[in-house]
């Protein structure tokens, strides 16, 4: 039998359209990693925190080889990389000055995976991989209903695809209520590091 996938079972949300599309966003549960900077800095904040949410989604895939047994557990492909994406004291995201992102980076969790198996993961992986996974934790969000879209190209090129959901918010009679307790949102459905930006 083949792997759990959610970009498979979940293609309204892995597979969006190229155009806007309202969603509603269930509670979802995620490992993360909270920080600040620019995500393209080598060997910055972002990056590090990036191998530390794959080493501990690869522990927690891989733990049915080990002595550890999470209840409920089936195969599954590990999720995309995603990520909230805010600036302090700004009311439109300024793309030019990346190091003032903040930004929580997340992979999301099958619901079988609980906090105390988070926890047994973080351990394992600091102690097989020879990195520090203290920075990751459990979290949880109800996004609900949201505006979403398919972005293809350079991040830099963002700002106008955002100004597509906005007029469509506009036009259909929804407001952007972006804020500190609702995040903008992203899934990178590809690897910016292996990827050309125009992909």
């Amino acid at each position: 039998m083949a792997a759990f996938d959610f970009k498979k079972a979940y293609q309204e949300f892995y597979m969006p359209k190229n155009k806007p599309e309202i969603v509603t966003v269930p509670k979802t549960n995620y490992i993360a990693v909270r920080g600040k900077g620019d995500p393209n800095e080598e060997g910055g904040a972002y990056q590090q925190a990036i191998s530390i949410l794959y080493a501990v989604a690869y522990t927690l895939k891989m733990s049915y080889k080990t002595d550890y047994k999470i209840k409920g557990f089936f195969e599954y492909v590990v999720p995309p990389l995603e990520g909230f994406w805010w600036q302090d004291g700004v009311k439109k995201i300024n793309y030019s000055n990346k190091s003032e992102f903040h930004w929580i980076s997340v992979i999301r969790l099958p619901d079988f995976v609980t906090e105390n198996d988070v926890d047994w993961a973080k351990e394992t992986a600091t102690k097989k991989k020879k990195l520090n996974c203290a920075s990751a934790e459990f979290f949880t969000v109800e996004e609900g209903l949201c505006v979403q879209i398919m972005h293809v190209g350079a991040f830099d090129n963002e700002p106008a695809t955002v100004a597509v959901m906005d007029e469509f918010l506009k036009e259909n009679g929804y407001e952007n209520d972006i804020s500190r307790a609702r995040l903008h949102h992203e899934i990178y459905l590809s690897d910016a590091r292996k990827v050309a930006p125009e992909k």
